[in-house]
């Protein structure tokens, strides 16, 4: 197994994302590096470069909270013609816009489980005190089923004891 340094696949990577696209091809005969290791690379360590590189390229400034917010409403409604038209006049990538949509939604849905935390606690509390009180009762079930069998058991052996009363009472007599 050969291994790559970091900076090596990095570098590769680079090759196949914007500005260079070359061809997977090419990058295996310049590189030798195979072809499905090429593709391994890309989906693993390409999504994070890609996203960290334009991020850092997109704008000298960092865009506050609104501004983002703003620009995932205004391209909510757009086709992706649009929304890269759009992107350009704002410097800015679709998977920065996409992003920022994602958060938008798992903010939203940050409040909502807070609001649910007490509930979940309380039905968690409910749930571990009948778990608790199942688990009592089927000790007493068992410890009563055994008693029984044992009662069985006695009367069996030794003979019922109310037989014997009434036949010992109605010889006396």
């Amino acid at each position: 197994m050969t291994y790559y340094s970091k900076e090596f696949k990095e570098s590769v990577i680079s090759k196949m994302l914007p500005p260079h696209n070359m061809d997977i091809a090419q990058i295996v005969q310049e590189t030798g590096v195979p072809r499905n290791t090429l593709y391994t690379w890309r989906s693993k360590l390409g999504n994070k470069l890609q996203s960290d590189t334009r991020a850092s390229q997109s704008t000298s400034r960092q865009l506050s909270s609104e501004e983002k917010f703003t620009a995932v409403i205004e391209s909510a409604s757009l086709n992706e013609v649009e929304l890269s038209e759009y992107c350009r006049r704002k410097g800015l990538y679709p998977e920065q816009i996409q992003a920022w949509s994602k958060t938008c939604m798992q903010a939203n849905a940050a409040v909502v489980n807070k609001a649910d935390k007490t509930r979940i606690k309380k039905q968690a509390r409910q749930l571990r005190q009948l778990e608790s009180e199942l688990r009592r009762k089927d000790k007493a079930l068992a410890e009563t089923a055994a008693l029984l069998v044992l009662q069985k058991k006695v009367q069996a052996i030794w003979g019922d004891p109310e037989d014997e009363k009434l036949s010992y009472g109605s010889g006396r007599k």
